[in-house]
């Protein structure tokens, strides 16, 4: 079986979509299937480093880049819009990563054109907050040409039930199926921060709340920060340090290190980690944070997960129900005094923290393995290839099969 992935950019600066496509990709290999990703070489103000219009290796998984031209946020590539036209009907099927953007729009006419079925992914961009979100632009796009590539999916995948219920419950969408996204799963034991290490990285010895994320204004830093300033005011809390982990524009970044700068000195920015320095701060975490105003699924919350740490989380990052369910951290509201209530109590019971954490592990090695989610692809779109071929050959169609995985709120 050859499936083509389709994104429209993969850069770092991204975050987790980008970083998922290719430990999808992986996975999906490990399992037997063919896979090629097809994007652009966006990277912010700049373009990745990398040779355009040639298979290459990137990030252990077969990629092709092709140039990035005008705006960012469209992503617009006349030269992967005409590859895909070309080169779609080679696949047996093509899976698409996000909706309102040039590469997504051009792989669905490209699939539409040569019979070939697709599914979408659409990262959480049709809840309603996310629509709300350059709505004048959404709306016309939706109208023009989204709503037909979402209507003739074979399939819309989704990682959470939530995410499916706020998409399908506004947009009167159909055929979608659950697949959670998985995890790495590292060893058990967390070590202790090396003092070079903890130079390097500027975070101090004491206990830490980490925010792992790019910087974005959806993510709400704002009033993780007031609230994380307000709790370390009191002398019970004042040893502890919010390290805040991440990258994005810098006017933007500006601002929260000025914000910062008004509630105290306890709050630390790393830039973007990677490799051993990332997992060794987040191992050595004691809470993780993500507050977002939405977030369809939450990268970090599952590493988090994985790697034995507690969370807190928003009641807007769809994996709430999860961490409610299996008590693997807490759920806080969006406001700083919520916040900080929450904070106050995650960070007053170590104990707690300890058995929240053990919890969060168990459910990311139960629920969250590449080689399930892997698995999971493969039964949809053999059920998929299946049922096109039935349609093509006059049979009754089989409809599309729904994974076991989507029995779950993951």
């Amino acid at each position: 079986m050859r499936v083509l992935h389709v994104i429209p950019a993969v850069a770092p600066r991204y975050g987790g979509p980008s970083r998922a496509v290719f430990e999808m990709s992986r996975a999906l290999s490990g399992s037997g299937t063919e896979v090629l990703i097809a994007t652009t070489n966006a990277d912010g103000p700049g373009r990745l480093t990398v040779n355009t219009g040639e298979t290459l290796s990137f990030q252990g998984a077969d990629t092709i880049f092709f140039p990035q031209r005008l705006s960012e946020r469209f992503t617009y590539s006349p030269e992967l819009a005409r590859w895909l036209r070309g080169n779609a009907g080679r696949f047996d099927l093509v899976h698409i990563h996000a909706v309102f953007s040039h590469p997504c729009l051009a792989a669905a006419r490209a699939c539409q054109r040569s019979g070939v079925p697709y599914v979408v992914r659409p990262l959480g961009s049709l809840d309603p907050w996310s629509m709300k979100q350059k709505s004048w632009r959404k709306s016309a796009l939706w109208h023009s040409s989204v709503r037909r590539l979402l209507r003739q999916a074979a399939a819309i995948h989704y990682t959470t039930k939530e995410e499916q219920r706020l998409a399908e419950s506004t947009l009167g969408l159909e055929r979608g199926v659950v697949i959670p996204l998985g995890i790495e799963i590292p060893e058990a034991d967390r070590g202790v921060l090396s003092s070079s290490l903890s130079e390097s990285v500027g975070v101090g010895n004491g206990p830490y709340v980490l925010a792992l994320s790019r910087l974005h204004p959806k993510k709400n830093l704002e009033s993780l920060i007031q609230a994380f300033g307000a709790v370390t005011t009191g002398p019970d809390y004042s040893k502890w340090q919010l390290v805040i982990a991440g990258d994005g524009e810098g006017e933007y970044v500006a601002r929260l290190k000025a914000l910062a700068a008004t509630v105290g000195k306890r709050i630390v920015f790393t830039g973007w980690l990677e490799g051993a320095v990332k997992t060794d701060v987040l191992r050595n975490a004691q809470l993780v944070a993500l507050t977002s105003l939405q977030e369809n699924f939450g990268l970090c919350v599952a590493e988090a997960f994985a790697c034995e740490v507690p969370v807190l989380i928003s009641d807007r990052v769809n994996l709430a129900s999860d961490v409610q369910e299996v008590n693997a951290g807490w759920v806080t509201g969006l406001g700083p005094k919520e916040i900080e209530e929450t904070l106050i109590e995650a960070m007053t019971d170590a104990p707690e923290r300890e058995r929240r954490g053990r919890a969060g592990r168990e459910f990311a090695s139960s629920h969250l393995s590449w080689t399930t989610a892997a698995g999971e692809l493969d039964k949809l779109y053999r059920a998929i290839l299946t049922q096109s071929q039935n349609a093509s050959s006059g049979c009754e169609s089989l409809g599309i099969l729904r994974p076991s995985a989507s029995k779950r709120s993951t």
